[in-house]
């Protein structure tokens, strides 16, 4: 089965996600398929704390991927500040 889920990365005390497509039967920072975004929860004010490709995140779920649990929670949390922020002007 393939699964989205977090690869960690980062130094000690410092982790940093990256949000993965990969086999279920694969270690957890092992071998992935693609890479959809990033999670920094330790993001100061003005740096960027989470990234998913959307577009890539429908076409995995479009084709039978699941999200394991923390991952759904972030996905949920992406979409609500992405609501929340206002819209850019058109010129």
């Amino acid at each position: 089965m393939v699964v989205i889920r977090l690869s960690r990365g980062g130094a000690k005390a410092r982790p940093f996600y990256n949000i993965v497509v990969a086999d279920k039967r694969v270690r957890r920072d092992g071998r992935f398929i693609e890479r959809i975004g990033f999670y920094n929860p330790i993001a100061k004010d003005n740096e960027e704390s989470i990234r998913i490709a959307q577009d890539r995140l429908t076409y995995w779920r479009g084709v039978g991927a699941q999200a394991s649990p923390t991952v759904e929670r972030l996905i949920k949390q992406a979409a609500s500040k992405a609501a929340a922020a206002p819209a850019p002007a058109a010129a």
